[in-house]
């Protein structure tokens, strides 16, 4: 018995390493800090959890649920995204659908629109998934480099025209997993109209669109007056709600692209719990406030890892959004070296940046994901075994 020859060309998912490596230190007993995974550890709101109790013991919530999400969950997201970004225009029966979180919705829209010998641009750094998925459809990714100088843009400039010709996706993400970085309005436009230029379609992954700090409020793709066009955009309930468990999504924006998605999740999936679906409602009428109180958690927890990097030689900047510092590594160590020795003495786990593509060599990325306490005892640890800058 053999695997299918596509495994061989797909590597090691990340944060499936580091969850090896987390077990492998819970079973040696080591007093490990994990940094590494940007999972919430905020509880759900009280709020959705009480729609969900509800909900689930309602016997019509108990069968199959619409394929592409229930026709009140697709309305409540088009009334969200109407109230929170002004994009009016989007139509609940063509417009919107209901994902298992972002994950498995990126995943598909590759199935859906990339043919064997296609390229996919994406972006180096990025979400691993972007590139597996395009080995999984057969098709050829293009790295677009985020390079510091270019403040982590991609530079659509420097895309041969005889890939952008070829090529069937573009995948931008902002607020930027790992970077941190943001995207101007003037850049989305300028993706808007290379991919109305070259017929491709504009995916953006807006997993963070929640996640911001000092009154910053990220834009989505979808307030470029044309982008509808082209673009579909990808929001996740995981890192806004605290539901990364609940594995649910939603995707919007263009009705071919929403059309093809929803013709692979028909095939390869049953849809999302309609108590779930329920729940994420009560999600998307969340008081701006709310929200703010876990963000004003989470701005703490940056400034302690900013200042503390910084009393240890680093100079950066606190990023505005996401739940990550991208950090550079110590000059004369790669990425993995550096981020080997911050697990072998100090107990720390971090990825490496080069984990997130070739570009994302000389990096290391740290989550804001546990308590404040933690970071400061990471901190002390680093100091301990002096590492510095």
């Amino acid at each position: 018995m053999q695997f299918a020859e596509r495994l061989d060309r797909i590597p090691p998912y990340l944060f499936a390493e580091i969850n090896r490596k987390r077990q492998k230190l819970l079973a040696q007993g080591v007093d490990f800090i994990n940094l590494g995974v940007g999972d919430p550890d905020q509880a759900t709101p009280k709020p959705i959890l009480q729609t969900m109790h509800k909900a689930i013991d309602e016997p019509r919530n108990h069968n199959y649920p619409p394929y592409q999400g229930t026709l009140g969950f697709r309305q409540a997201v088009a009334a969200f995204m109407a109230h929170r970004y002004g994009v009016t225009t989007l139509d609940p029966e063509t417009e919107v659908l209901c994902s298992i979180g972002s994950k498995e919705a990126i995943h598909n829209t590759f199935l859906a629109f990339v043919n064997p010998g296609d390229y996919t641009l994406i972006p180096d750094p990025g979400y691993p998934v972007y590139n597996t998925a395009t080995l999984f459809a057969d098709g050829q990714p293009y790295p677009m480099p985020l390079k510091p100088e270019n403040d982590f843009l991609p530079d659509l400039k420097a895309i041969p025209a005889e890939i952008a010709q070829q090529a069937k996706l573009l995948w931008i993400n902002y607020p930027n997993n790992p970077t941190g970085a943001l995207a101007s309005f003037d850049f989305f436009r300028e993706a808007v109209a290379f991919c109305r230029r070259h017929d491709i379609l504009l995916c953006h992954d807006h997993a963070y669109a929640e996640i911001a700090y000092d009154g910053y409020q990220p834009p989505s793709v979808l307030q470029v007056p044309d982008a509808k066009n082209c673009a579909i955009e990808f929001h996740s309930a995981s890192k806004s709600y605290n539901m990364t468990g609940w594995r649910v999504g939603f995707v919007v924006g263009n009705s071919l692209g929403i059309q093809g998605l929803a013709r692979v999740k028909s095939n390869v999936d049953s849809g999302v719990f309609q108590a779930i679906q329920q729940a994420v409602i009560t999600a998307l009428e969340t008081p701006r406030e709310e929200i703010n109180k876990v963000m004003e958690i989470y701005q703490r927890r940056r400034d302690l890892v900013v200042e503390g990097l910084r009393s240890l030689g680093w100079k950066i900047a606190p990023p505005k959004a996401t739940l990550y510092v991208w950090v550079p590594v110590p000059e004369g160590d790669t990425s993995q070296e550096f981020t080997n020795r911050l697990l072998e003495e100090c107990g720390i786990i971090v990825p490496p940046g080069n984990g997130y593509g070739a570009y994302g060599e000389g990096f290391f990325r740290i989550a804001l994901t546990i308590p404040e306490a933690q970071i400061k005892d990471a901190i002390a640890r680093m100091k301990a075994a002096g590492i510095r800058y």
